[in-house]
């Protein structure tokens, strides 16, 4: 820690004698990130924006909310309308980016500035344009999260292949527990992905279409198998009403068996569950077994904008961005304490398998929200099928032209 504050000291001086317009106290940042709610590093951010303040003596106005679709509208509504935040936690090298990137600094021309920085260039997250914007915080992985001690007291099959799912949908069903928790309002992303992984191989799951003859079979059979869930009653009823936060509660309640998520809801499950909780890879719908591949990557971080960049509050962002950045902040942001039986759990469901990064990332976000917020939801009820639902999507042009 004292090495921590050294280092801080020495940036604050530097920053002060080094460039233009050097940071003063009473300078206000704004910032954005989705370090929030039930995130377990929501603490750890404000914890740092809070020493920030108290070191610098500027102020820090966050506004910051859990990830989904309408916190990355906003976040896109206020890049375009001009009235984007100083430093911004936002997905990198994806279809959600490409809005950004005439609006943040890449890391080469803020290292070229301030070299005693040294922000680290991930190349995961390196742009179509060859560079880097953004000082990547963790990676992720998703899967399905199971209730083990459930299926002991039911008796129901681990979700091993595509019978034992059904199977188990089917016992949980009967006995009043939810079999599958999920939103299909807000958040559908993961059924949706691991309904695509379900069906298709590695090539298949990473092809870019750029036509409705162009999509595979394999899209087109992961919706009806969204649909086939539905019918078996994998889902609550008021699964297309209720919102991801809800649905999320409800698995943690323990009055649903099995939810698709993240690696970022483990830092919501409290310690005493890791020993009963664990995560499982993808039954397949066809063939025996789960998927040989699963979803993951390294898809968010730290950016600075323009706006910042072209101000007199440059240094004072570039201070912020540094004391985030940091070697300890990084690592107690990304860090997600896993223990037990979920941890174990976690490290075999991606040993040996393939990571592929989710579909919905490389789409373009007119066709990313109508794929999940409009047409699953209509396919899980059953008013739109699933050559309907792609022929939506593939007429927004989701991959380019």
């Amino acid at each position: 820690m004292k090495i921590r504050k050294i280092t801080a000291l020495i940036l604050c001086v530097l920053l002060a004698a080094g460039a233009a317009g050097g940071a003063a106290e009473g300078i206000t940042l704004h910032t954005v990130s989705c370090f929030a709610g039930d995130d377990s590093a929501a603490g750890v951010y404000v914890e740092i924006l809070n020493r920030y303040e108290s070191e610098t003596g500027n102020t820090v106005r966050d506004n910051s909310s859990t990830s989904d679709e309408a916190w990355k509208s906003s976040v896109l509504n206020d890049f375009a309308a001009g009235n984007e935040p100083d430093i911004l936690f936002f997905f990198a090298a994806g279809a959600d980016s490409v809005p950004l990137l005439s609006r943040v600094v890449p890391l080469d021309e803020i290292n070229s500035t301030y070299p005693w920085l040294r922000l680290k260039e991930n190349e995961a997250l390196r742009e179509a344009d060859g560079k880097i914007y953004a000082v990547p915080v963790r990676g992720y992985w998703e899967g399905l999260y199971v209730h083990t001690d459930l299926f002991e007291q039911y008796g129901a099959p681990l979700p091993t292949d595509w019978a034992s799912l059904l199977e188990a949908i089917r016992i949980f069903r009967e006995n009043g527990i939810t079999p599958i928790a999920v939103s299909f309002s807000d958040i559908p992303h993961y059924l949706a992905e691991m309904a695509i992984l379900a069906c298709a191989g590695k090539e298949e799951q990473q092809l870019r279409p750029r036509s409705l003859a162009e999509v595979p079979e394999s899209w087109m059979e992961a919706m009806r198998v969204i649909r086939e869930l539905m019918e078996a009653g994998a889902f609550a009823e008021n699964a297309a009403a209720t919102y991801e936060s809800a649905s999320t509660r409800q698995f943690l309640a323990k009055e649903a068996a099995m939810q698709f998520d993240g690696s970022w809801m483990a830092s919501s499950i409290p310690p005493d569950l890791m020993d009963t909780v664990a995560v499982l890879p993808m039954p397949l719908r066809n063939g025996e077994g789960t998927s040989e591949c699963y979803l993951g990557g390294v898809s968010m971080g730290f950016y600075l904008t323009r706006r910042a960049w072209n101000s007199g509050r440059r240094d004072a962002a570039v201070q912020l961005l540094a004391e985030l950045t940091s070697t300890d902040s990084l690592q107690r942001l990304g860090n997600i304490q896993l223990s037990g039986k979920l941890q174990a759990s976690a490290e075999r469901m991606r040993e040996g398998r393939t990571m592929v990064s989710p579909l919905q990332d490389a789409m373009n976000r007119n066709a990313r929200e109508t794929w999940l917020l409009e047409c699953i939801p209509a396919v899980a009820a059953g008013n739109m099928t699933a050559e309907e639902c792609w022929e939506k999507v593939m007429a927004l042009s989701p991959f380019g032209e």
